[in-house]
């Protein structure tokens, strides 16, 4: 080998060894900087129930059904009142002339007057009540709302949490495959430069180095673009460092009968559907106090006077004192309104007792649907386990071969893709089944439970 061709090839190592010193430099940053804080999913989940912009929304929409279910608007309270008044009557006076000069004679007139006065109605056909009713409803429908946006917004949560636990693993196991890429560019080097191989074989190497490099890179920042993600979910700093806990741990929510059963009960939509339908019932009930007469209640306490001008045969009056009465109003035709609106209440009656119907067999499809795909995504993990065990065992006796001169690089760079993959397989399937299980328990109504 030439001296001219032996620099050539030095000075191309020594640019691409500077290269992985950086990316590597790099990289151990990104995890020391990280390493201030580690968080776990549930630590994650409290910061999401507290700060999310989400959840925060659907807490003020909660308030307002909370006013709205109060005492104060349901029409049981009395309606109180006060007004007074005082006036003056228009200028009257007598023209006289004096010298020349008009005089007038002013003779004005004053009324004044105050009150205080209640109403209260004491029995309306019962609509009031159910009136009541229905805003109480309403307030548990706006909290099934807001415990839907809660799970849904703790699912995802719980997905960007993994996907970020997983390329963490991923960042690991990439840094391992470019330091043994490395070492084999390394050997390559060393063995063209005494003549043991050809200048393919480091060539093939430091191309293999380059793709693991750039496999790296990609990966730290598809990384760091989901701490961001998951710090905005959690509603705090984008910029705020942490690592993330990338044990997993499966608990089996039940069988599938159970799991079905809970749905039933505890299921989000479901409850919502049932809800509804009372709702709808109240509205029928409130519809049909129309057909009722309705008794109110009303007294109050009332002072009036006047003061007329002098030299009124009366020069003035006042009177005052308490006064009640009961009202009985029935309207007893309207023209009908009452009968659409109580044939209109029926018909949505009916209309979310279908609803009901639907989303139970909807839900109990995706739970049989969700425990199936439970079911596969353990066996998945457990069989990529097993792929794993086999593809390290596999690498670690190609090492020794390719050590020994008994396989070529090739060959050993297949073991080595095949230990990658297996890694990265196993990494991914263990998030899968753990997403999955999370997802059948919101299902079953105890994702909050967890």
């Amino acid at each position: 080998m030439s001296i001219q061709r032996a620099y050539k090839i030095d000075k191309h190592y020594k640019s691409l060894l500077l290269s992985l010193m950086a990316l590597v430099v790099f990289a151990s940053s990104v995890t020391v900087v990280s390493g201030q804080e580690m968080l776990s999913r549930e630590a994650a989940m409290g910061l999401t129930l507290e700060h999310n912009y989400d959840i925060k929304v659907a807490e003020k929409s909660l308030e307002v059904a909370d006013n709205n279910q109060s005492i104060l608007n349901s029409g049981y309270l009395p309606t109180v009142s006060t007004n007074g008044n005082v006036g003056i009557s228009g200028y009257q006076g007598q023209n006289q002339t004096v010298n020349g000069d008009i005089n007038y004679d002013p003779t004005d007139a004053y009324n004044y007057g105050a009150s205080i006065g209640f109403d209260y109605v004491l029995f309306n056909g019962y609509g009031r009540m159910y009136n009541y009713k229905q805003l109480k409803e309403q307030y548990n429908i706006s909290e099934l709302q807001a415990r839907q946006i809660i799970e849904n917004t703790l699912l995802e949560l719980s997905n960007s949490y993994f996907q970020m636990a997983q390329l963490t693993e991923s960042v690991s196991i990439l840094k391992n495959a470019l330091s043994i890429s490395t070492t084999r560019m390394l050997r390559a080097k060393y063995s063209f430069e005494y003549g043991q191989t050809t200048q393919i074989d480091l060539l093939n190497a430091q191309v293999d180095v380059n793709n693991d490099s750039i496999s790296l890179l990609n990966t730290i920042q598809e990384l760091e673009n989901s701490r961001r993600n998951l710090n905005l979910i959690m509603g705090r700093e984008i910029e705020t460092e942490f690592v993330v806990d990338t044990t997993v741990n499966f608990d089996l929510p039940g069988t599938r009968d159970v799991l079905v059963s809970q749905a039933y009960a505890r299921n989000v939509l479901i409850q919502q559907t049932n809800s509804q339908l009372r709702n709808s019932e109240f509205a029928l009930k409130a519809s049909q106090a129309g057909w009722f007469p309705a008794l109110s209640l009303s007294g109050g306490y009332n002072y009036s006077g006047n003061q007329n001008p002098a030299g009124a045969f009366v020069t003035g009056s006042y009177n005052l004192g308490p006064q009640a009465g009961l009202t009985l109003a029935w309207n007893i035709f309207d023209g009908g309104t009452t009968r659409v609106k109580s044939q209109n209440a029926r018909v949505e009656i009916k209309r979310q007792q279908i609803l009901k119907e639907q989303t139970e067999f909807s839900i109990k499809r995706d739970v049989l649907n969700a425990y199936g795909a439970y079911q596969n995504s353990l066996f998945v993990y457990y069989a990529e386990k097993a792929n794993l065990e086999t593809a390290r065992k596999n690498f670690e006796r190609s090492d020794d071969l390719y050590k020994q001169g008994q396989i070529n690089s090739i060959e050993f760079r297949q073991a080595q893709l095949n230990l990658l993959n297996a890694q990265n397989n196993q990494s991914i399937a263990k998030y899968n089944a753990k997403y999955e299980e999370l997802k059948l328990k919101q299902l079953a109504g105890i994702l909050l439970e967890d």
